[in-house]
């Protein structure tokens, strides 16, 4: 269920006895790295709580069409937006009617209406609802609109019964889910990405650091996120919104950049060391603000740890990327640096161009591994970081596969 990983999943649970399943649907969808939202009917409020939903999916329980708050951001809009996939389980025989109907009498069936995301259907009633021919008829024309139905299965129901009506089980469901989606370049996988600058404290008012945005860093994230990625962004100080789906971590300096990378490597396959590290920090932090008292002011500097090189040669090393911000002989300081710190791939560009790197939207560079090397016209970060992930994905893949038959 790997494409499943960082999609948006609207989860619709209307009334009948099968709205305990959700509780498990929602663990489901989630273990598979799904983002889940509830909307529930009023029906649905009578066999399950708001509540438990909210505890399960982490995100705040939709119950109303007319909601004031919401409405002032056109809400339901935007969940109609939002979604990846509108799946609807249970679905009553009622709430298939108001569909088949193209009712939009509550948030529900107006989301649906309203969306142009997939949408699928888990049927849940008594086996003569199902049979009836209204219900029959009903389900004939949701399939006609390219609705999907997941079910019903058979079996014994709640009210005794023996037959078709029973709600598929959670695990069925979010497989069928899954089996929506097309499978993405990083389905399932963890990235880790390094971006921004690191700020190196001389005293309470002043640092050094140096002119990174992070622009290169963030689209990185983004992409690698679209590609279904479970991505890790471990950012220095920036001035940008964290890209959507991407989990993100502040730190100041180097040191603290390497403890959070220290912490997260483990569970990585795949580390993309973006950041620009000040290699120098200075050796004493003055706990008071250095006066000007003098022409010449000396600071003694000391070397910052190696980020990725620790996490390079980590017992448990993901696929590891570099990146170097040359301004002369690029391939060769590129290709030593991948070569010292036993790196699978780096990147690199010539910041000396002012045009294109530090600050700029725009950005060329050169990719390089140790069979081969390609490179990149300049083009918008965001469309370059695209490049970079697929580029990167097929290596790891190549790694990957080459690291199971060692």
């Amino acid at each position: 269920m790997k494409q499943l990983s960082n999609r948006q999943i609207l989860l619709g649970v209307t009334g009948g006895i099968a709205a305990y399943k959700s509780a498990e649907l929602i663990r489901r969808l989630k273990d598979a790295g799904a983002d889940v939202r509830v909307v529930m009917t009023p029906a649905a409020q009578e066999f399950i709580t708001p509540l438990t939903l909210q505890a399960l999916s982490g995100n705040p329980v939709h119950t109303t069409l007319l909601d004031p708050e919401a409405e002032a951001g056109m809400g339901h809009i935007e969940l109609a937006r939002w979604a990846d996939l509108i799946l609807v389980a249970p679905a009553s025989a009622n709430f298939m009617a108001r569909l088949a109907g193209g009712r939009g009498d509550d948030l529900l069936t107006t989301l649906c209406l309203a969306t142009d995301a997939p949408i699928a259907l888990a049927p849940a009633m008594n086996q003569a609802m199902w049979r009836d021919p209204a219900t029959q008829s009903n389900v004939a024309l949701l399939k006609q609109r390219h609705i999907h139905l997941f079910g019903p299965a058979a079996g014994e129901q709640a009210c005794g019964d023996v037959g078709p009506g029973r709600m598929m089980e959670a695990e069925a469901l979010a497989s069928l889910a899954a089996s929506l989606f097309k499978t993405r370049d990083l389905d399932g996988l963890s990235v880790v990405i390094t971006a921004g600058p690191t700020r190196e404290a001389i005293d309470p008012v002043r640092y050094i650091s140096n002119h990174s945005s992070g622009k290169m860093g963030y689209a990185l994230a983004q992409a690698a996120a679209d590609a279904g990625a479970q991505v890790t962004l471990i950012s220095g100080p920036t001035n940008l919104a964290c890209p959507e789906r991407v989990k993100r971590m502040d730190v100041i300096s180097a040191q603290d950049m390497l403890a959070a990378a220290t912490d997260t490597v483990v569970a990585a396959d795949i580390f993309i060391a973006c950041a620009a590290v000040a290699d120098y920090r200075p050796a004493e932090f003055i706990t008071q603000k250095i006066k000007k008292s003098t022409d010449t002011l000396q600071l003694e500097l000391q070397r910052n740890p190696d980020i990725v090189s620790t996490v390079a040669n980590h017992a448990n090393r993901p696929f590891t990327v570099g990146f170097a911000a040359e301004t002369q002989d690029l391939e060769h300081y590129a290709k030593d640096k991948m070569r010292r710190k036993n790196l699978n791939m780096i990147i690199a560009n010539d910041v000396s161009d002012t045009s294109i790197g530090f600050n700029a939207d725009q950005n060329r560079v050169v990719v390089f591994w140790p069979e081969g090397r390609t490179e990149l016209a300049e083009m918008a970060k965001s469309q370059l970081a695209r490049q970079l992930i697929a580029m990167l994905a097929k290596h790891y893949h190549q790694y990957a596969a080459a690291a199971l038959d060692s």
